[in-house]
């Protein structure tokens, strides 16, 4: 009698399954017994949950990033060969300002910009006949370019003397 007793037990546990699935409806995610019974062979019928899809859109794509522009400035007085440079500023003004302050601390009397730049990196190279400056949105770039400059009348002497990058910077 006790092994009947077991039989009988997991025959009850058995069909509360069965009915729990059928209660359910037999709906796939997404959408819900309809209660109209399309044929007498498929008795459910199934529609789709109204913004189903909208709600797990939402809750699945993150908030697109959020960037901060840097700024950066290079000035330079020629004829005292001073330099002033600034990097990673909030804006165009205040990184001019600074590099012309930072060029005059350096003995530049008449420092005048050559070059702003944002989220970008900017190079100084310098050459027998002179230099230039030049900025682009890599290093690599900005030094290729500068060096082209540079090399445009034969010279063979071109070198960087500076570079930097003010690139911006992700807030959220």
């Amino acid at each position: 009698m006790t092994s009947t007793i077991p039989r009988y037990l997991l025959l009850a546990m058995l069909f509360l399954v069965v009915s729990a699935v059928h209660a359910e409806g037999g709906c796939p995610p997404g959408f819900e017994p309809s209660g109209v019974a399309p044929s007498p062979q498929d008795p459910v019928a199934c529609r789709p949950i109204p913004s189903y899809n909208q709600q797990q859109t939402q809750q699945q794509a993150p908030p697109p990033p959020s960037w901060i522009s840097q700024w950066g400035a290079v000035a330079t007085d020629a004829i005292k060969g001073s330099l002033g440079t600034a990097t990673n500023l909030p804006s165009k003004n205040s990184a001019e300002q600074v590099a012309l302050a930072d060029c005059q601390s350096n003995g530049g009397l008449q420092c005048k910009i050559n070059v702003s730049y944002d989220n970008e990196c900017a190079v100084l190279v310098v050459g027998a006949t002179g230099y230039n400056v030049s900025a682009n949105v890599t290093l690599d770039k900005a030094i290729q370019h500068a060096m082209k400059v540079c090399g445009a009348d034969g010279d063979k002497t071109c070198q960087v003397y500076y570079s930097a990058c003010s690139l911006p910077v992700q807030i959220q």
